[in-house]
């Protein structure tokens, strides 16, 4: 049971471009308002809020949402802190395919979230690998190497 790992991807709350693009322009405007009143006026609380979303930007960075494992015929996701370890057991899946997220340009980070007979599992990026069970029940796991991803999964799969 201690083999190696076929693929291991981690990733990361705050590391997706559209989000660090709008907590940057937040802080800028921030800082615009401050030096655009006069002198008597400027409130230092747009200094302070502005440096502040550029540190949230910067430890959110380092979080990580969840990471991805393949291994002994087995898909391991392990998110931050209070959640729980998913293993998606191989020898169940009947279809593995790449495939878009979603068809949304913003999509937000989710972990274990089920809705309409498919449990998602997204941070960044807009590939995925769906895998379907024997039940019908769709695995969403959204990745920025999916190719990578799809290939262990199906290296894993034809293991005997």
């Amino acid at each position: 049971m201690s083999e190696k790992p076929t693929f291991i991807e981690k990733q990361y709350l705050g590391r997706e471009f559209i989000p660090i693009t709008i907590r940057l322009v937040l802080s800028m405007f921030c800082f615009a308002a401050y030096f655009m009143t006069d002198a008597g006026d400027r409130n230092n609380l747009l200094v302070v809020v502005g440096f502040a979303i550029i540190i949230i930007s910067i430890i959110m960075g380092y979080l990580l949402h969840f990471s991805t494992r393949v291994q002994n015929k087995a898909v391991f996701l392990d998110g931050l802190w209070t959640t729980r370890l998913i293993k998606i057991d191989l020898n169940s899946i009947v279809k593995a395919e790449k495939g878009i997220y979603s068809k949304y340009l913003f999509n937000n980070p989710v972990y274990n979230l089920h809705t309409k007979g498919s449990i998602r599992f997204y941070t960044a990026g807009n590939d995925a690998i769906r895998l379907t069970d024997r039940d019908g029940l769709v695995y969403i796991i959204g990745s920025k190497h999916a190719n990578e991803f799809l290939r262990a999964v199906q290296e894993e799969m034809n293991k005997s």
